[in-house]
């Protein structure tokens, strides 16, 4: 039997810039810190920066994973992301299912979410 998922690798040739990224997107979550692999904990799930041979380039097809990141409060999220220039694709908007969403680009193009669920809204 398979059980949660305990984490995912974004593979990249930008290593230095996107570890950055995700530092500041994730400030004082890193977990592991290596020459050619930094990972940040969330939960009981890591997510993993790695330097690849076999990565070349920007992410060919965005839309193919995304990733999404539990927020509190997207509103104040996307305001700090803002201020670090982080490329948003969607503002926060309320869903139909009482959440919100807001929907951004890392530095290789690669798309996340911030999700605020209901159970969170004040």
């Amino acid at each position: 039997m398979i059980g949660e998922i305990v984490g995912a690798v974004i593979w990249t040739d930008n290593f230095e810039k996107m570890v950055e990224f995700y530092s500041n997107l994730m400030p004082s979550k890193t977990y592991t810190v290596h020459t050619d692999f930094v990972s940040f904990k969330l939960g009981s799930t890591k997510l993993g920066i790695g330097k690849h041979s076999r990565v070349k380039g920007k992410s060919f097809d965005s839309y193919r994973l995304m990733i999404h990141l539990e927020v509190d409060d997207i509103h104040y999220e996307y305001r700090r992301l803002l201020k670090y220039g982080v490329k948003f694709l969607r503002v926060p908007e309320k869903e139909h299912w009482g959440g919100f969403v807001a929907t951004f680009e890392d530095i290789d193009d690669n798309i996340l979410q911030l999700i605020q669920n209901n159970k969170n809204i004040a």
